[in-house]
Order: C-alpha cells, then structure tokens, then sequence
C-alpha cells in the first residue's frame, strides 16, 4: 500500500446512466477466447463491409461504428480485460442493469480519452464510455534501451461518499489495472492506494496522484495517476451541482401550525423552523450547507407530509372532527375549475 499526493486537475463530465450492455465479440462475429490476430481480420473484413463511403448495405454508418468499437474495446489488452471482467457477470438475454459503481475502479494506462482512442476521433456509446472513461489509448510504445521516456499516465474512476466531499476525508481504495504478461496473457493485477480527499471535491473532478501512473523508462520520472470522482448513491441525500436535497417527512400537523424538527444534514443533525401553513413538496433551503467550495452550494429540505392511518375509532373520529372543523377546504378546487 503506498500513501499518494493528491492534486485538482480540471473537472470532467461525469458518464451519463442507463447504458447498454455491449456484446462486442457478437459485433466482430468471433468466439470469446480468439486470438488478436483473429480479431483484427474480422474487423478488417467488416470495416471494408459497412465502410460509408463504398457501401450499400443498410444502416452502414452505424454498423460501421458499431465494429470500430468493438474493434477498439478487444483489441487492446488492457480494455479487453475490463470489458472481460463485465461481462462474464452479464447474463445472456437478460437486458444490462449496472450495479452502482459497475464502471468503477479500473485502472487504465496511457492519455488518451475514450473519444481518441487510436488517436483518432470516434463517437463511441455510452457504454464504452462509461467502463473505459478517459482510458489509455496511446498504446505500448518500445524505447531505445539508453532513451529516458517519461512512464505514461494511467486513469480511473472511483466512488466516494457524499459525506467525504463535505469533510474530506482519507480512504484506502482498491484499483484493478489488467497486465499483460511475457507471454501475451491478460490478467486482472490489484493495488491499494491511500487517497486524501479533499473538501468541497465535485463529481467529474479528476484528482491527480504525481507519479502513480507507469515506472519511467531509463531513469526518467514516472507516469502519473489521474482519478475521475463520482459519488455514490446516498440513501437520504440528493445532489444538484453543488445543491443537495432531501426529504423531510412531516405531520399535517406540524405542517399547518409550524413546528421546530429535527433534520439531517450531511454534516449532522440541526433544529428546522417548519412555517405554519406548509404545503406538501415546499423546499426549505439552508443557505451554504450544500457542497463545500468557494462558491457552496444550498441544502434544500423538501416537505412530504405523512399522514397517519385512522386505525382505531378514536383517530377516525379524530379525522371526522377535522373535516367538520373545515366545511370550505375544497382539494380539488383546482381541478373543478
């Protein structure tokens, strides 16, 4: 385990949600276990296929990009064992439901985003996007024996708690990074790392750990390692760029004389003012209690008004007594219009 300075690199956009499921050996027509060599004849064949600008057959262009993706997904080791890894928990013709924090903590080596892989510009799914993000894609160059190359950078994405970005806070996190052995074969190689997380972190925003990525060639300075944030789904806490909500069930008393509650925040437990008169779905914000930074964003409670059920004859004659105390409270009103 080894302890790693953090620094702040530049915000990225975090992967959008509900992607497909990918079967990208389908795509090229090849067994799971082909060869590289196998792999590239069936892209070559299928890019002269559906290439837009020579062919016919329906729907080239987006076959065409279907094929460069998955071409660009097996053909590359690392890539190649990540998506592996996925897919072995897919179940055939069961439709993709990722886990939160599917895509996460798979280490990648090189500079390249996902969108330049091959160094070249490509629009690729959501899917590749989101288990690959900003993946190596400047591939494995050789060196002169005597040339000092700085090691490459690698990237990852790792999940952290809501509650960490308000504090900060240190976390042990477990990186999965595929090696390639002398003799060709991938497997999937962890690696702990210690990682300080500072105050006020947003979702997208890459974290730097100087010389974490690849060892340096011939004495020269190793890579670094550049982590991706996202936070993970928080069972009370929502998040809206720097705003944070959630719901706050109150009585329909305590809705319509006003009462002084007790509501959570990330930070602890604090006395809310509720005001007489409240309507359900009413937002009461707590200005700067949102995320940290040096513009914080708001806490918002959101009212849900919880009625309780009239299980006995009391509380029945309890409710019958309110709708007599109210002869003019139409609900409705609104809808008779």
């Amino acid at each position: 385990m080894c302890v790693a300075r953090v620094r702040c690199a530049t915000p990225a956009p975090s992967a959008e949600a509900g992607v497909d499921f990918k079967d990208y050996y389908s795509t090229l027509g090849v067994e799971r276990s082909a060869s590289k060599d196998e792999i590239k004849r069936a892209y070559r064949k299928l890019a002269r296929k559906y290439h837009p600008d020579v062919s016919k057959e329906p729907e080239a262009e987006a076959r065409f990009k279907e094929v460069a993706e998955a071409h660009e997904a097996l053909i590359d080791p690392e890539r190649r064992a990540a998506y592996d890894d996925i897919a072995q928990r897919q179940t055939r013709g069961q439709p993709f439901e990722p886990p939160p924090g599917w895509d996460s903590g798979y280490e990648f080596s090189g500079r390249g985003g996902a969108g330049t892989a091959g160094g070249q510009d490509a629009d690729f799914s959501d899917f590749f996007s989101s288990l690959f993000g900003r993946a190596g894609a400047e591939g494995h160059q050789s060196h002169a024996a005597a040339q000092p190359v700085q090691g490459s950078d690698h990237h990852a994405k790792v999940d952290i708690a809501l509650r960490d970005a308000y504090r900060g806070a240190q976390r042990t996190i477990t990186l999965r990074m595929p090696v390639v052995d002398g003799q060709g074969r991938t497997r999937m190689s962890e690696r702990q790392l210690e990682l300080q997380i500072p105050k006020g972190v947003r979702a997208g925003q890459h974290l730097r750990l100087a010389g974490q990525g690849s060892p340096g060639h011939a004495g020269a300075a190793a890579g670094d390692l550049y982590l991706e944030i996202s936070f993970l789904p928080d069972p009370v806490f929502r998040l809206v760029g720097r705003d944070v909500f959630f719901d706050l069930p109150v009585s329909p008393w305590e809705a319509a004389l006003g009462a002084s509650v007790a509501a959570p925040t990330p930070e602890g437990d604090v006395q809310l003012s509720i005001p007489a008169a409240s309507q359900q779905g009413r937002k009461l914000r707590l200005k700067g209690r949102g995320l940290p930074g040096k513009e914080p964003g708001d806490l918002y409670a959101v009212l849900l008004i919880a009625v309780p059920a009239a299980s006995s004859e009391a509380q029945q004659q309890a409710y019958q007594a309110l709708a007599s105390a109210f002869p003019d409270h139409h609900p409705r009103a609104a809808l008779e219009a």
